[in-house]
């Protein structure tokens, strides 16, 4: 597929991407299927929360757009308190505990490229469908070798490498097993997601610099 230079930026909701829209001074594009906002440069689509939805809307994303490169940014919950609020991680793995691999019973393992001159650290990332925030969930999450829990990163990853565009992962840590309310962990979302942004335009010459490599 012919790409073009247009950088892509997948997010699960309106509420991460809102400092993304704003500072990259993008503007409405589309409302339906998905909700894309778009300049010269880059176009955002907000995907909507879960497997399914993000697998979609980067489908649509590299047929309409072509980007050549897909980007998911957003928050993702620590499994341990060894990951505090607020801390951006290079995501190098990706792994569906709720999608085995037929070939070995185990769970799906997804591993990425990063960009090693990115001064972040890099983390594992669990993928599902079912969202975990207890103590209890959590644990169990990460007994599959996880650090971060999302829902919609596998699905992305997947389906780039099936569009083969470039597709790299930044998650903050949004809440951890201490945060158990919904709207609190809404409330460090919104905390945490201009400094998401700030790190992405910081980085951008990196970025465009691995991309073109």
């Amino acid at each position: 597929m012919e790409k073009n230079s247009l950088k892509a930026i997948v997010m699960a909701t309106m509420i991460e991407a809102k400092p993304f829209v704003e500072g990259l001074l993008l503007e409405p594009a589309e409302k339906k299927p998905f909700l894309v906002f778009k300049n010269q440069k880059y176009v955002l689509v907000v995907c909507g929360i879960g497997k399914a939805n993000a697998a979609m809307a980067t489908a649509y994303c590299c047929i309409k757009f072509k980007p050549d490169a897909v980007f998911n940014i957003g928050a993702a919950g620590a499994l341990t308190l060894s990951k505090p609020r607020g801390e951006i991680y290079r995501i190098n793995r990706v792994i569906e505990h709720d999608r085995p691999d037929f070939r070995t019973a185990k769970p799906f393992i997804h591993n990425i490229p990063t960009i090693d001159s990115i001064k972040a650290e890099t983390a594992i990332l669990s993928t599902s469908d079912k969202a975990a925030v207890s103590p209890e969930e959590r644990e169990k999450v990460s007994q599959y070798g996880g650090e971060l829990v999302d829902m919609e990163g596998a699905s992305i990853i997947q389906t780039c490498r099936k569009f083969q565009t470039p597709c790299f992962l930044f998650k903050y840590v949004s809440d951890t097993p201490e945060d158990t309310d919904n709207s609190s962990i809404r409330g460090k979302i919104r905390e945490y997601r201009k400094k998401s942004f700030l790190f992405f335009t910081h980085n951008i010459h990196k970025i465009e610099t691995q991309i073109k490599s």
